[in-house]
């Protein structure tokens, strides 16, 4: 992934935050963790596909560093919130930003409790 080199692959989302080169994407990915931990306390943190994933009753979301922006991926959610994330860059399951520019906290809660409820049901 981004942050990484290809050769090196974090084993805890502790290591991986620390090979994030950028100070402004590490410690924007550290404020999504928080909310993420936050909101999920139940949530397994594991790193899969070599970036920081959560579980809860399965996927719920995962987060990651690239050259030029940090990504947050919520799975299909993307779709169930098109309308409030006009502005950011998305596709399928991803919404990429810059730190200067974060996904709103309260956004970021709304579509981790959406996948939850969806993961529970």
């Amino acid at each position: 992934m981004g942050a990484m080199t290809k050769s090196t692959t974090a084993t805890s989302v502790e290591e991986y935050l620390q090979a994030v080169a950028s100070q402004e994407m590490r410690e924007a990915l550290k404020k999504l963790r928080a909310i993420i931990l936050e909101e999920l306390p139940q949530a397994k943190e594991v790193i899969a596909y070599g970036i920081p994933c959560y579980k809860q009753n399965g996927y719920v979301a995962g987060y990651a560093a690239f050259k030029n922006h940090c990504s947050f991926f919520p799975g299909h959610t993307v779709a169930d919130f098109a309308e409030a994330l006009q502005g950011f860059k998305v596709s399928k399951g991803t919404v990429q930003f810059k730190p200067s520019q974060p996904i709103p906290d309260d956004l970021v809660r709304a579509m981790l409790r959406h996948r939850a409820d969806e993961n529970s049901s």
